[in-house]
């Protein structure tokens, strides 16, 4: 079965002392596993070292809860799922669950118990963190959710509330949590689709790209706004500054400053998933992300690094600025 990414919400408020003592220490100071071989089996530290060749990753866990409470949540989080910290009305930190595992010992030793005497056994080491600012009302509006509703305990979303906020934030599954591909699955699971194998939803042809297109190339050549490349309008697109798919019609219509030129040969690509934004001043700034993807980063230094955009004005930074929140790889908070 092909494992499709839900979102996990964690509740994980930091402004109780206890939780930010660990996230303290197992997130800002990852686990060294070799600090704890003996309390790891052979089986999940080989693992675990495949998957962070570096040794060392950051952990969670989740206690069992009352009566086992929480182990049919637990059992619906699969490595490849992305993980949400939340608290204090916030979201703020997030990962690709890499590993899970159980193992009330070393949990005992990172974390202790708490003052039940539980302590957080069902185990799991992040990939791909990175720090959000997105408040709780957002996440209620996006999906529809009871405007009083809270995140209280380790939850699964479901399908369509998990795409939303795939789609909000620009999530990228880590790569160390992918799982190696099953070709015989993989070929079970066309064969038995009945469907279209295009997924035209996701690039669409869209109304007023052509016009968006029209209105920024004047000629047969152009700019990109990022880094200031002349190029042929073949390789330059109209890219949105937010997000298309959370544009409001108004802000779709707003063909003056919703989008700019950016071309194919990378610019669009970084900013699209969030490697670089444009800072208040028009000033590019890098994700230090980039660096875990070689390629990345030297295509950001080479081209983008000290540059400033000449696109930038006061009437698109509020769109430049929701790239900034809602897309662009921050690094987590400390």
């Amino acid at each position: 079965m092909i494992h499709v990414m839900r979102i996990v919400m964690q509740p994980a408020r930091r402004s109780e002392k206890d939780v930010n003592q660990h996230y303290q220490d197992t997130i800002v100071d990852p686990v060294v596993f070799d600090e704890h071989a003996d309390l790891l089996d052979a089986t999940t530290i080989d693992r675990l070292k495949q998957l962070f060749p570096d040794g060392h990753a950051q952990m969670w866990g989740v206690v069992p809860g009352k009566n086992d409470a929480n182990l049919s949540r637990i059992k619906k989080m699969h490595p490849g799922d992305w993980v949400f910290f939340s608290g204090d009305k916030r979201i703020y930190f997030g990962g690709t669950i890499a590993l899970m595992w159980r193992n009330k010992e070393l949990a005992t030793r990172l974390w202790g118990t708490d003052p039940a005497g539980s302590t957080w056994e069902y185990m799991y080491a992040l990939s791909g963190t990175r720090g959000f600012d997105i408040s709780i009302e957002e996440i209620r509006t996006l999906l529809s959710w009871n405007p009083k509703r809270n995140i209280m305990g380790i939850s699964v979303l479901h399908e369509g509330e998990s795409d939303a906020l795939q789609t909000l934030l620009t999530l990228d599954a880590s790569a160390a949590a992918l799982e190696p591909v099953d070709t015989a699955q993989e070929e079970a699971a066309v064969a038995a689709f009945d469907g279209e194998l295009e997924r035209t939803a996701q690039r669409a042809q869209r109304g007023e790209q052509s016009a968006l297109k029209r209105r920024l190339l004047q000629g047969a050549t152009g700019q990109c706004a990022l880094c200031g490349r002349a190029l042929p309008g073949t390789f330059l697109i109209a890219a949105h500054i937010k997000k298309r798919a959370m544009c409001s019609d108004e802000e779709k219509r707003d063909l003056a400053n919703i989008a700019m030129l950016a071309c194919t040969f990378g610019c669009d690509a970084v900013y699209e998933h969030g490697y670089v934004c444009v800072g208040t001043d028009g000033a590019i700034q890098a994700s230090s992300l980039a660096a875990e993807i070689p390629e990345v980063e030297a295509y950001i230094q080479q081209k983008l690094v000290g540059r400033t955009v000449t696109w930038w004005t006061p009437s698109r930074e509020p769109y430049y600025q929701w790239h900034r929140i809602h897309t662009f790889k921050d690094v987590p908070p400390v």
